[in-house]
């Protein structure tokens, strides 16, 4: 989508097709955003999941997730729709107020 593109600098044309785990989130928090939208396929929601990813540009963004189970008229679990929010001046913010 528009927001995915703004903040990763990959065009959706890039990004189709990719394993979004392997190629843009950070090694050492792939096993957890991997086991946020498993759960969410499961029908177990995540909201306010923090996390990096890198940008095109190989820049460290700061993303907070809500993992949200899609659901078919009988209630069956048959996606994940995720919400993300670039909060890295957030949490930049938050880091100068505690030095």
């Amino acid at each position: 989508n528009n927001k995915s593109v703004e903040i990763t600098g990959f065009s959706r044309e890039e990004a189709m097709g990719q394993d979004l785990v392997k190629v843009y989130i950070t090694e050492e928090f792939r096993d957890e955003v991997s086991i946020v939208l498993t759960n969410a396929l499961g029908g177990q929601e995540t909201a306010n999941f923090e996390f990096p990813l890198f940008t095109k540009n190989k820049q460290r963004v700061e993303v907070l997730l809500n993992a949200t189970t899609r659901r078919d008229v009988t209630g069956r679990p048959i996606g994940v729709i995720g919400v993300g929010q670039n909060i890295t001046e957030r949490k930049q913010v938050e880091m100068e107020k505690t030095r």
